[in-house]
């Protein structure tokens, strides 16, 4: 019988402890998977959010990461002759601001205001309709929550009106008709987005014909390559700032290096606890069997296989509780990625906990030094039994 065999019969003897120690290292092993998934889940997320929007490139005015707050003027010339560079695909001129839609049921609902021209590349995602057009049209691009809100869909009016100085300014309105539902990079859940265009946006705030933009997002050239187009926007605008997606991911993870210390301190306090429960349930076994192991050396096993017996009923404890934290992980990671996700000012499309093939083989690899190291000291109680001093000892007891 072999050594696995052997021990997953010891196990059955004692339901009990094995279903306790098998719980036991899941609960411990769906919290250190939800760590590991924690530990980088913003930065991946952040990675997956900026590659989905198509855009490898920003460019601000001024010192410090594009958007900073430094406006950009003729941003439609600029982009322009951005676009026109060899290296360049696109560049796109985007302009945020504030806003109110007047809603169907009376009053007005505050929107996010993101203003750019029509593109190739639009600075949305289109689940609905079609992105804004170039014949000078009076249009305007909602996100789901305002379609589901108010009902409405592509080829409705709205009635929209720009804060374009401060909230407490007055401008009135204009109507823009809805042409397409999309998903907004970075928007809050459950917050109410819409996307117009850079010349429709100036009409709402008056007309005082201010072609400007935050920042220009920028599409490089396939051919090119991304530090090529770079290198060209640095040459053509100087004093300007150009960040590529991973300079923003990395100064993202320089801010939340504290996640990963959080992390790892729970990664440590839960190995430790399945190092503890392991090394008890087997000490507490080994105890209970030291004269069936006594036996069975005197019936011919090896020091050898009397240990391979131990290690393996470690290895099926800790590796039967390791496969059941991945499903137990998953569902707990989600519980918690909706909390955290209600805090305010968490965009919709970032998460906490992202799933990546990494965090599994640490994991394992996690798991499967704990089942060695947990089993060492019951296997040194086995490797030292006294054979003929045990089997009296059970004679006389």
């Amino acid at each position: 019988m072999s050594a696995f065999a052997f021990a997953w019969r010891s196990l059955r003897r004692q339901p009990a402890r094995a279903l306790l120690g098998v719980l036991g290292v899941a609960s411990v092993g769906a919290l250190l998977f939800d760590m590991l998934l924690l530990s980088n889940g913003l930065v991946l997320s952040m990675e997956q959010v900026l590659a989905g929007t198509g855009f490898d490139l920003r460019v601000g005015r001024g010192p410090g990461m594009p958007g900073s707050g430094w406006i950009i003027p003729d941003a439609t010339n600029r982009a322009g002759a951005l676009t026109a560079l060899p290296e360049v695909e696109e560049a796109v001129p985007i302009r945020f601001g504030d806003g109110a839609v007047a809603s169907g049921a009376g009053g007005d609902l505050a929107v996010r205001v993101v203003a750019t021209t029509p593109s190739r590349h639009p600075a949305w995602m289109l689940h609905a309709g079609r992105s804004i057009a170039s014949n000078g049209a009076a249009e305007i691009v909602i996100n789901p929550n305002l379609a589901r809100g108010e009902g409405w869909e592509p080829g409705d009016e709205v009635s929209f009106r720009a804060y374009c100085t401060s909230g407490n300014s007055v401008t009135p309105p204009v109507s823009l008709r809805v042409v397409g539902i999309a998903e907004f990079p970075f928007e809050d859940e459950g917050g109410l987005t819409v996307g117009t265009s850079l010349r429709d946006l100036d009409v709402a705030c008056g007309g005082n014909g201010e072609d400007i933009a935050d920042q220009f997002l920028v599409v490089s050239a396939a051919a090119a390559g991304t530090a090529a187009a770079r290198s060209a926007i640095e040459e053509a605008q100087p004093g300007f700032t150009v960040a590529a997606n991973e300079e923003i991911v990395g100064q993202l993870q320089g801010g939340l290096s504290y996640f990963r210390q959080i992390s790892l301190v729970l990664i440590t306090v839960t190995i430790g606890f399945a190092f503890l429960l392991v090394t008890v349930l087997l000490t507490v076994s080994v105890n209970q069997r030291t004269g069936e192991i006594a036996a069975l050396r005197a019936l011919g096993f090896s020091r050898r296989r009397v240990v391979a017996d131990v290690l393996s009923e470690s290895v099926l404890l800790v590796g039967t509780g390791c496969l059941l934290a991945l499903p137990l992980g998953l569902g707990l990671a989600r519980v918690l990625d909706r909390i955290l996700k209600s805090i305010p000012g968490i965009p919709e499309p970032i998460h906490f906990f992202v799933y990546q093939p990494r965090a599994v083989a640490i994991h394992f690899a996690l798991f499967a030094l704990t089942a060695v190291v947990a089993a060492a000291w019951p296997m040194l109680m086995v490797a030292r039994l006294p054979i003929a001093a045990t089997l009296r000892r059970e004679v006389v007891s």
